[in-house]
């Protein structure tokens, strides 16, 4: 048996307000976010970003299988590497490029503790510069809060493996070779990977905060779900 017209009438009427209601609680915007929020979703996002490019890095071949952040010759020796090869230095070239992407891939795990202090210290201010600041706003703000510690602790890991492996001594035979053809002098193998270290970890972080951008429900956070998806 159908229901009545007017039985239809009242379901409908109890039916609308839910619906919207139901919408309205999915429909926010930044307006509608408390600082507490903003602030949890904001550190939430930044935590699971960083700490998500520390993973993807900081393990054998990080580096030197992404392209993104994969470490190439200085431009300098770029620049001779034809010259260098027809003087049968071609492969110690090749070399140089393993052996800089594998020190930075052990210099990055040592990044961790610096960026969680980082986000610890992230005030409401913050929250709100990086929930507005689009797509680069994260990698931004680790940028200004870590960049020169990290410089300073990735050096000695970076240094310590350069030794270990001899990639010094190969770096400066390149040089050298380089320098007769009036080539100059790029920097020190130590603080040119370390740079490019550091880069590439920004660099990363900025694709993790993209893809919680686009997809923040995709975390699996409420929080950053709420949060970001605000956003959108």
């Amino acid at each position: 048996m159908s229901p009545s017209p007017a039985r239809s009438r009242v379901r409908l009427a109890w039916i609308a307000p839910l619906c919207l209601l139901a919408s309205s609680a999915w429909a926010l915007s930044l307006a509608d976010l408390t600082n507490a929020d903003a602030g949890s979703g904001v550190k939430a996002a930044l935590n699971q970003g960083s700490l998500a490019a520390v993973g993807k890095l900081g393990v054998e071949n990080g580096f030197l299988n992404n392209e993104l952040v994969k470490i190439p010759l200085p431009p300098l020796l770029e620049k001779a590497r034809p010259i260098l090869k027809m003087a049968g230095q071609g492969k110690m070239l090749d070399d140089l490029v393993v052996s800089m992407n594998h020190a930075a891939e052990a210099a990055v795990p040592m990044a961790k503790p610096l960026l969680i202090d980082a986000v610890k210290s992230m005030s409401v201010s913050d929250a709100k510069n990086i929930l507005t600041g689009g797509d680069t706003s994260v990698t931004n703000f680790f940028r200004e809060k870590t960049s020169a510690k990290l410089a300073l602790q990735f050096l000695p890991i970076v240094k310590k493996v350069t030794d270990r492996s001899d990639l010094s001594a190969k770096y400066n035979s390149a040089i050298g070779h380089a320098a007769q053809f009036g080539m100059g002098q790029p920097p020190s193998v130590e603080d040119y990977v370390t740079q490019r270290a550091l880069d590439g970890l920004y660099t990363m972080i900025g694709e993790e905060e993209k893809a919680i951008r686009r997809d923040p429900i995709g975390t699996g956070s409420k929080i950053i779900g709420k949060v970001f998806g605000a956003l959108n």
